[in-house]
């Protein structure tokens, strides 16, 4: 359900980004031609040359969140297996997800096991299982992890004796994917040119020219979700990962917790004022947003909450249970 209701956003926002804008554009050019003759030449190779420079940031972010991060995480995870710090883990829940007949037996896996600094943690795993007959992930075993030290690239931890491995045939066809998304582009342009230049050059690329206002709108919509997903959800990048595996954990006073004024989904957004004592036997003081349920309010009435906090840093903090959702 959640999936093809992000599918369905995700068609209905492309929608709005690239064929919405041609659309709109040709509707217009064809009710209103323009006077090339009276165009800035200059200003023509200048939305020009940012049309190509936006583009070019599109693409390129594609190019390496499609493909290139296969081989930023293989190169990660064979650094891990090497300098990875080594930990024990205990299996407290197993559930197979793996469809019969497949290659691998798949286990969702609920871990137990000290962090970086030696607090205990939950940490939710998927792992596949190359040698069923060992019956290596049920309940109740104990399997040994490898931990980044500095928890900065993903993924932070794997199992021990994991391989890294990349599918050629996947990648060769994402790689298949993005060249023609890149002939398109280009193709666009030459067709753009021949159509529309009546022998005046480039003069013809204004403002809400498609060739600059779609690569604007996905560039707009990754800064959007990037703002939402990093700074409203979760923080900075990477940051409740951080703090779970390099984190203290301990019992916050609540102070106050008032709302923000911010929704999202009809969630009311809670800033939360809260004091605790570190393992130094230092008071801190410090505040933590967090998009709050409507039918778990209780947790703005509790006087204790526990929380887990940077050593080095203590003003950074997450809220305990927040934390076992992160996998």
């Amino acid at each position: 359900m959640s999936r093809g209701f992000g599918i369905f956003w995700m068609l209905y926002m492309l929608f709005f980004a690239v064929p919405f804008p041609m659309i709109l554009y040709y509707n217009i050019k064809d009710a209103e031609p323009p006077l090339l003759n009276e165009t800035n030449p200059w200003l023509a190779v200048g939305l020009l040359g940012l049309s190509v420079l936006l583009w070019g940031i599109v693409l390129s972010g594609w190019f390496y969140k499609w493909i290139m991060l296969n081989f930023i995480a293989k190169r990660n995870v064979i650094h891990l297996a090497k300098h990875g710090v080594r930990r024990k883990a205990e299996i407290l829940d197993a559930v197979k997800v793996s469809k019969p007949g497949s290659k691998y037996n798949t286990y969702e896996l609920v871990l137990a096991f000290k962090n970086l600094v030696n607090t205990d943690i939950k940490q939710k795993a998927v792992v596949n299982d190359s040698k069923p007959q060992q019956h290596r992930f049920e309940k109740g075993k104990t399997v040994e992890i490898l931990i980044d030290q500095e928890v900065k690239k993903m993924p932070y931890f794997i199992f021990a004796g994991s391989e890294a491995s990349i599918n050629v045939l996947i990648v060769f066809l994402i790689t298949m994917g993005w060249l023609t998304i890149v002939t398109l582009v280009a193709w666009y342009y030459i067709y753009s040119y021949q159509t529309e230049s009546n022998g005046m050059g480039w003069r013809f690329i204004i403002y809400w020219h498609p060739l600059l206002l779609c690569p604007a709108i996905l560039l707009f919509y990754k800064l959007i979700f990037s703002y939402f997903i990093n700074r409203i959800f979760h923080g900075k990048n990477g940051e409740p990962e951080l703090i779970k595996f390099k984190g203290i954990r301990t019992t916050a006073r609540l102070i106050s917790a008032d709302q923000t004024g911010t929704y999202i989904n009809e969630q009311p957004m809670v800033l939360f004022k809260l004091e605790y004592v570190d393992e130094q036997n230092q008071t801190h003081r410090t505040e933590i947003k967090k998009i709050v349920n409507l039918l778990d309010l209780n947790q703005v009435r509790q006087q204790t909450v526990d929380i887990f906090y940077l050593k080095e840093d203590p003003s950074r903090i997450a809220f305990a249970e927040d934390l076992e959702n992160v996998s």
